[in-house]
């Protein structure tokens, strides 16, 4: 998982960003940014509802075994090896249907895209970054608006 901070996305002399021509991405599904270093996936009461809706658990069995309280709010426990707790190794994501907006629009985050250069440590992380269908500079732009990372 990943830490993410707002930061300024660079942007051309003529005031478009520097992704402007859109970004390469396909998700492969590879679980590397559900997985590892321990991090924060931020849920709301409407995604909190959604993944108990979709477990077809109670939500507050849900917020009990899988989220913890954070400074910003309620966030997705992890597994003692850092995993996301909804993540397993052979099936992925278990709750991919109804996965939070911080996994929904990842690695269109502010931290990713506030320089060539961080798009390219995205990349080493990423094996869909730069792959796969090109995503147009204003689905990026509304992507960016769904949370700030």
């Amino acid at each position: 998982m990943f830490y993410a901070a707002k930061i300024i996305c660079m942007s051309q002399p003529d005031g478009d960003p520097w992704y402007h021509a859109g970004l390469h991405f396909t998700c492969t599904r590879c679980g590397h940014c559900c997985t590892g270093e321990p991090g924060y996936v931020w849920v709301d009461d409407a995604e909190i509802n959604a993944i108990a809706d979709f477990r077809r658990e109670a939500r507050a069995e849900v917020v009990a075994l899988y989220t913890k309280d954070s400074q910003r709010g309620p966030t997705l426990r992890e597994k003692s090896n850092g995993d996301c707790v909804f993540y397993d190794r052979t099936a992925g994501c278990t709750i991919y249907p109804v996965r939070p907006r911080q996994c929904r629009t990842w690695p269109f985050w502010d931290s990713n895209l506030q320089s060539p250069q961080a798009w390219e440590r995205t990349r080493g992380v990423c094996p869909g970054a730069g792959q796969g269908e090109l995503i147009p500079v204003e689905e990026i732009t509304r992507r960016l608006k769904v949370i700030s990372l």
